[in-house]
């Protein structure tokens, strides 16, 4: 750290650069009132660095707070610091294109206010979705219901926005409470944002679908008099992806493909592991298509990048980032190294090290090289004593008893804080908490060690995990997670999806000795399903005309599917043979558990 030029102010002078206006106050509100964002709860970040804090976090953290309406290039503005992502809007000839709104409607409709009180009320004319992640579609009802305007978006978007929130979206929305340090206070010693902007917004999260996919390479439309040429990007930052130029703007939409961080290859509150060599390789594509016809480079998070020459340099390093710690870690696997051991002996190239825009804000070169390792080998680094390991609770009894009690485990640990081993005093105290969940000593140490060690770190993700881990250890309660699964969500799943979703509820030894069929009859769409329970496994299958066998046949339209299976009743459904049959499914299926803990048992 010692090395990095905290003289050189370019940053903040470039983050201010074609400033308009501020939100004042930065403060948006639900209609109940209830605040869903806060960006001016950041404004001690006005001072030096306290020493609570990393210099290299906090100096990120000074810029992803700048909040306001700013100039990106003629007819080009973006809203920044009023969510995690940022709005872009590109002026057309009848009104406004909006690209990417935000995560809330309520934020969305705020930063669309302030556009519209410095440029004029245009009218949305268009709106984009670069990615299939939340923070770039759910405030799209705050901008605009859709009638008449083409939305766009790059090709399987729909399937990877709605299974990633509706699948796995409980534990993600869980983990990422921790990631995005959601219930710290926002303060010197709290959280400081999360690296790639400053938080989630807690409003209304809505999905307007596609009308138009972009499905290949070199597609150009014309929305609103604006041409655009997109490139598609799936399997990078996301799934499904797309980065795309405004030729007569000069203009280049990098999506989130190349941000002034290191990115996630895997996120800490989970997700499909990213693929590296791909997403190299989709950047230098990028640069050969579009470098020669870019005057700006802009994203969907932090702040452009002005001048032909600055916009090669900043994607080629992106680029030479995650084809170096692909290729690296590849390297070093194949000679046997496991994960943990290549993060260990993984060294940067010094001129990538020297870049502000390549550091860990929000991944990580750890836990990204450790993902990379799992996306080729697995979980599975090889070495027997692995294969079968007892679980947390069960494999900590054990250690503590080894090392003579949870007395002595605390008395080791104090020893290795006194040297400053702070990795292994945190594996010593967690095995004491595992092991005597009720140890009041033990966790009070964990969760100052905790909060010694968030202090401490550059990543703004791994801050904020150390520090509510922290929380969570103080016994103080967990809430306020971001549902992104709202009713939009759920009408966006394809009965395939909904059947999916309903299957991973099913408590499978609850389930073991039930045997039955039942078909689903969509009147509004078709469709013919059937689903059957069998050896504890909810089995889908679509039908034909004329299927018989079936112990439960409902006719019903897919919105009164979705409140059946959420509870509702089923007076009035058209149905034939035994309706005890929906009642002995539901009797197996169980909810999620939202408040799960994640650094006590």
């Amino acid at each position: 750290m010692g090395d990095l030029p905290f003289h050189d102010r370019t940053d903040f002078d470039i983050v201010e650069r074609g400033f308009v206006a501020k939100l004042s106050p930065a403060v948006v509100k639900a209609a109940d009132g209830k605040i869903v964002w806060d960006n001016d709860s950041y404004d001690f970040l006005d001072a030096d660095c306290p020493p609570t804090a990393h210099p290299s976090l906090w100096r990120q953290a000074q810029l992803c707070a700048k909040q306001g309406l700013f100039e990106v290039t003629d007819g080009i503005y973006q809203v920044r610091g009023l969510d995690l992502s940022n709005m872009t809007l590109v002026e057309g000839e009848r009104g406004v294109i909006v690209i990417d709104p935000l995560i809330s409607t309520e934020c969305a409709a705020a930063a669309l206010r302030l556009y519209r009180d410095h440029r004029g009320d245009r009218p949305v004319t268009g709106l984009i979705y670069t990615h299939s992640h939340a923070d770039h579609f759910g405030g799209a009802r705050g901008v605009t219901d859709g009638d008449g305007i083409p939305v766009i978006a790059p090709a399987h978007f729909m399937e990877h926005a709605v299974s990633e929130n509706v699948y796995a979206g409980t534990a993600m929305n869980r983990r990422a409470l921790y990631m995005y340090g959601q219930i710290l206070p926002r303060s010197v010693d709290g959280q400081l944002g999360c690296g790639l902007g400053m938080g989630t917004s807690a409003g209304t999260v809505s999905l307007l679908p596609p009308t138009l996919d972009i499905t290949h390479t070199g597609q150009e439309e014309t929305v609103d008099g604006v041409r655009i040429v997109f490139q598609l990007t799936p399997g990078t930052e996301a799934p499904a992806e797309m980065n795309f130029l405004f030729p007569d703007r000069r203009a280049l939409c990098m999506a989130e493909n190349a941000t002034h961080n290191l990115h996630n290859v895997l996120t800490l509150r989970g997700a499909l592991v990213r693929d590296t060599r791909i997403w190299s390789r989709y950047l230098t594509e990028a640069i050969a298509l579009f470098a020669d016809h870019a005057e700006v480079a802009f994203a969907s998070h932090h702040w452009p990048t002005w001048g032909k020459d600055s916009i090669v340099a900043f994607l080629t390093q992106q680029r030479d980032l995650y084809a170096y710690l692909h290729d690296q870690t590849l390297r070093m696997l194949n000679r046997g190294m496991t994960g943990s051991e290549i993060a260990e002996a993984m060294q940067m190239p010094p001129a990538l090290e020297a870049a502000w825009h390549t550091h860990g804000y929000y991944g990580s070169v750890s836990h990204n090289v450790k993902a990379i390792y799992q996306r080729y080998l697995g979980w599975f680094d090889g070495n027997p004593a692995h294969l079968w390991e007892h679980p947390p609770v069960e494999q900590s009894r054990r250690y503590v008893e080894c090392l003579g009690g949870t007395t002595a485990v605390l008395a080791q640990a104090e020893r290795y804080i006194r040297e400053g081993d702070l990795r292994f005093a945190a594996t010593l105290l967690n095995h004491a908490v595992f092991a005597d969940q009720g140890n009041s000593p033990a966790r009070k140490m964990l969760a100052q060690l905790y909060t010694r060690m968030g202090h401490g770190a550059e990543n703004a993700t791994w801050r904020n995990f150390y520090l509510t881990g922290a929380t969570e250890l103080t016994g103080r309660p967990s809430a306020g997670m971001t549902t992104t699964t709202s009713p939009d969500m759920l009408r966006a799943l394809t009965a395939e999806q909904i059947f999916d979703s309903l299957a991973i509820r099913v408590n499978g030894p609850r389930a073991w000795n039930e045997r039955f069929a039942i078909d689903w009859r969509l009147t509004d769409t078709g469709e013919r399903h059937r689903t059957t329970m069998s050896n504890g496994a909810l089995i889908h299958e679509q039908t034909r005309s004329g299927d018989d066998g079936a112990d439960l046949t409902l006719r019903l339209t897919r919105q009164r599917l979705l409140g059946l299976l959420d509870g509702e009743d089923a007076d009035g459904i058209d149905h034939d043979g035994d309706m005890t049959v929906l009642q002995r499914l539901r009797a197996v299926l169980e909810d999620p558990t939202p408040d799960f803990a994640i650094v006590t048992p």
